[in-house]
């Protein structure tokens, strides 16, 4: 094969391996499929939505517990503190267990509130994909119409 030859060979390799796809290869499927993404990709942006407005109620709900769960606990260490200095050894002790329960109580809710907070943030991020996966297919079904 002559020099010439082998360039323009190399060179029409070339042209065709950069050419933007060309109609035959791009299928009716092709954007069946990517409209099928984009609707799928829509409903997971709604139902991540949904999540988020969840997860926010979630978490108010929990930090409104949080706070009863101290107001009780103060409560509970003024009577402990009003009944030691009346001397009243029952009171002290049923003061004491309600302290311990208003403690687990209040353990509780922090940790249901960072669950809801991690909660929270993976749907965030998962709203985040879902809106670069949405892009993305809406991208290539843009390509694949301008390419038929």
């Amino acid at each position: 094969m002559k020099l010439t030859t082998a360039i323009a060979v190399t060179g029409m390799a070339a042209a065709l391996l950069t050419a933007p796809a060309l109609a035959q290869d791009v299928r009716p499927d092709d954007v069946t499929q990517d409209r099928k993404d984009i609707r799928q990709d829509r409903r997971d942006l709604r139902r991540d939505r949904r999540d988020i407005r969840e997860d926010r109620r979630e978490i108010r709900q929990d930090t409104k517990d949080i706070r009863g769960d101290r107001r009780d606990l103060r409560e509970d260490r003024r009577e402990l503190a009003a009944d030691r200095k009346a001397g009243d050894k029952d009171a002290v002790k049923n003061d004491l267990k309600d302290i311990r329960e208003d403690r687990k109580d209040l353990k509780s809710d922090m940790k249901d509130r960072r669950a809801d907070a991690k909660d929270l943030r993976r749907d965030r991020r998962d709203r985040r994909q879902d809106r670069r996966d949405l892009h993305n297919d809406r991208k290539d079904l843009k390509a694949d119409q301008a390419a038929k």
